[in-house]
């Protein structure tokens, strides 16, 4: 029996495989193993970048709703699904993460490559975030990925009317970034360029772009200064003026 996912070391790039077929749903036992994936990734030194991917014919088609039937109820099972939580791993992740999607990526699916920096789509992707037609709220990150990529006017018809699209409208909105034929190849590709930079340059980036969500421009300006000084200090760049 295969495992429901897969860690591959290959020189600085980290790939993790989902591998749960046929639809790659997120149960228990694969998000156990993320976070244990996730947690090997942040303590390994010598990974520059990661690729998340998935074997068979879909990415993720969202979680598996027989398990919220063994909880007491709903609010339950969704507790226990918090408990075991990759969705904070993934986002604080100190590597660059890449998202290789195909076929389905519903749900749990598409949140997790919410969570990535960047997101290679094959021409058969179809993305949405159907939970509100099962009663619920999308809880693995989606309400503020999606709109921290497309803001919240775009955001909310999508999530409200649960509607699904295709790879082109997700790259005209910017749910994806790049189309391309071979999306595993491409991935990595993306992921290679990343690990070729400096590592705390690319921290310091991610840091300061993700600053810039969630502050004002003043304060955001000064956590870019901040970062830009420290690495001055450090003679990874020239100084910024004071």
């Amino acid at each position: 029996m295969n495992e429901p996912l897969e860690l591959e070391l290959t020189g600085p790039l980290a790939i993790i495989s989902l591998n749960n077929p046929p639809l790659n749903i997120f149960n228990l036992e694969l998000r156990d193993e993320l976070i244990q994936a996730l947690q090997a990734v942040n303590d390994i030194d010598d990974v520059k970048a990661m690729v998340l991917r998935a074997e068979g014919r879909h990415f993720g088609a969202g979680a598996d709703l027989s398990e919220f039937g063994t909880a007491a109820s709903i609010f339950e099972a969704r507790r226990i699904r918090w408990d075991r939580d990759p969705w904070g791993l993934l986002w604080d992740l100190r590597v660059p993460t890449i998202a290789a999607l195909h076929g389905t990526a519903l749900g749990s699916g598409l949140e997790m490559s919410l969570l990535c920096d960047y997101r290679v789509a094959a021409p058969d992707t179809r993305l949405g975030l159907p939970e509100t037609k099962l009663g619920m709220l999308p809880a693995a990150g989606g309400t503020q990925t999606l709109t921290r990529a497309i803001g919240p006017h775009a955001a909310l018809p999508l999530t409200a009317l649960a509607s699904t699209i295709d790879v082109t409208e997700a790259l005209a909105r910017g749910i994806v970034d790049e189309i391309a034929p071979d999306v595993d190849a491409q991935a990595s590709v993306r992921a290679e360029q990343l690990a070729l930079l400096d590592p705390q340059l690319v921290r310091a980036a991610r840091r300061a772009i993700r600053a810039g969500i969630d502050l004002d421009l003043g304060l955001g300006l000064g956590v870019e200064k901040q970062l830009a000084q420290a690495l001055a200090r450090a003679g990874r760049q020239r100084p910024t003026p004071s």
